[in-house]
């Protein structure tokens, strides 16, 4: 049982990287600037925001 919660955590982990890195890619380009994100750091940025690291 533990092992298929640990692969449920992961993939939903994964599920919501990919979504916050739709979701940054999605801002339009003066938000990003005011929000100071560079489009070439969205993937760090999305992982930080995820994953913690």
């Amino acid at each position: 049982m533990k092992m298929l919660a640990t692969l449920r955590r992961s993939a939903e982990k994964r599920a919501a990287f990919r979504r916050t890195v739709r979701e940054l890619r999605s801002l339009p380009a003066g938000v990003a600037r005011d929000l100071q994100i560079d489009r070439d750091n969205v993937r760090g940025i999305a992982r930080q925001a995820v994953y913690g690291a």
